[in-house]
C-alpha cells in the first residue's frame, strides 16, 4: 500500500475507502464484534452495557470540541452549517438517551460525570484532542469519519429485528436511520474531497489518525467485557 492516495495507484476508488482498506482487519473485528451481536440479540449483560455507556459518555465533550475544530477549519460555509446542526443533535437526542439509559441501569450520579477512565477511553480522548488541535480540516475529519462511519456499519444489519428493551434498541436506531446514514455519506464525501489535496506528510498523518481510531474502536469493544464496579 502506498503512503499517499491515488486512484491510479490504489484499488480503492475514494480516499475513505483507501483508508478503510488499510485497516480492514480491525474494522471488520469491530463491526462484527461479540458486543454488537449481543446488543442486537438483547442479551448483552447490564453491567457490560453500563460499562460501555459510562465510558462512551466520556467522549461527548471531546467529540463536540472536535466538531468545533471541524467547523473552524472547514473550507466551506455550507460545511460549517452542516456540522453545527450535527453538534446540536449530539448534545440533544444522543445525550438524552444516555441519561435515560443511566436511569434504567441504576447508575449512581457520581459515575455519570466523573467516572474512572479506562485506558481505551483516555487514548480515544487524546486522539480526538490531537485531531482537533491540528486545525487541519481533513485531519479533524479522519477521526470523525471513523467514529461515525464505523457505527453506521455495525448498526446496519438489514432484516435484523430490534431487541425489546430501549437501552438496546435505541442505541441501534440512533446509529441506523436515514438521516444518520445521509450524514455519514456527506461526511465521507468531505474527506474524499479534501484528503487527496493534502501534501504527502499530512496524508500520512491523516491515515495514521484514521488507523489509530479504528484500532481504538476495536479495543473499546473488547474492554467492555472487563467492567468496573459502578455500584
Amino acid at each position: 500500500m502506498t503512503n499517499t492516495f491515488s486512484t491510479r495507484q490504489n484499488t480503492a476508488s475514494t480516499f475513505t475507502e483507501w483508508l478503510r482498506e488499510q485497516n480492514q482487519a480491525n474494522w471488520d473485528a469491530a463491526i462484527q464484534h461479540r458486543f454488537i451481536d449481543e446488543l442486537f440479540a438483547g442479551t448483552v449483560a447490564d453491567n457490560v452495557l453500563q460499562h460501555y455507556l459510562v465510558q462512551d459518555y466520556q467522549f461527548i465533550d471531546r467529540f463536540v470540541a472536535l466538531l468545533g475544530a471541524a467547523i473552524a477549519s472547514a473550507d466551506l460555509f455550507t460545511s460549517r452549517v452542516r456540522f453545527s446542526r450535527f453538534a446540536a443533535m449530539i448534545t440533544s437526542d444522543e445525550n438524552t438517551y444516555f441519561l435515560r439509559a443511566f436511569d434504567e441501569l441504576g447508575l449512581p450520579e457520581k459515575y455519570r460525570t466523573t467516572p474512572p477512565l479506562t485506558a481505551p477511553t483516555r487514548a480515544f480522548q487524546d486522539l480526538m484532542t490531537e485531531s482537533a488541535e491540528s486545525r487541519i480540516y481533513p485531519l479533524c475529519l479522519s477521526v470523525l469519519v471513523v467514529a461515525e462511519w464505523l457505527y453506521l456499519s455495525w448498526a446496519d444489519r438489514p432484516g435484523a429485528a430490534l431487541p425489546e428493551r430501549f437501552i438496546h434498541a435505541e442505541w441501534i436506531t440512533l446509529h441506523n436511520n436515514p438521516a444518520f446514514a445521509e450524514f455519514i455519506g456527506w461526511l465521507r464525501a468531505e474527506l474524499d474531497r479534501t484528503g487527496p489535496l493534502l501534501n504527502e506528510e499530512d496524508q500520512a498523518r491523516c491515515a495514521a489518525m484514521f488507523g489509530r481510531a479504528v484500532a481504538l474502536e476495536r479495543a473499546f469493544f473488547d474492554h467492555v467485557y472487563t467492567p468496573l464496579d459502578y455500584s
